[in-house]
């Protein structure tokens, strides 16, 4: 009696688990796919890993600032 209840128990759960899984499945479905035209990465026409670069270097080349040593 007690495995019937466990087996029953179990599958009330997967019915539940599905029916949550497909409702939240369904506006994926329903989105329509289309194409946007993508902006260009950057305005100044300058490749983003050029830019990258020189942000490291520019960040690389600053001093850092050093705590005072106390004795």
């Amino acid at each position: 009696m007690r495995a019937i209840f466990s087996v029953l128990g179990l599958l009330l759960v997967l019915v539940v688990v599905g029916l949550l899984a497909k409702k939240q499945l369904a506006p994926l479905a329903a989105v329509p796919s289309t194409v946007v035209p993508m902006a260009p990465a950057s305005a100044s026409g300058q490749p983003l890993p050029q830019q990258v670069k020189q942000a490291v270097d520019a960040a690389l080349q600053q001093p850092r600032a050093m705590p005072d040593e106390k004795p």
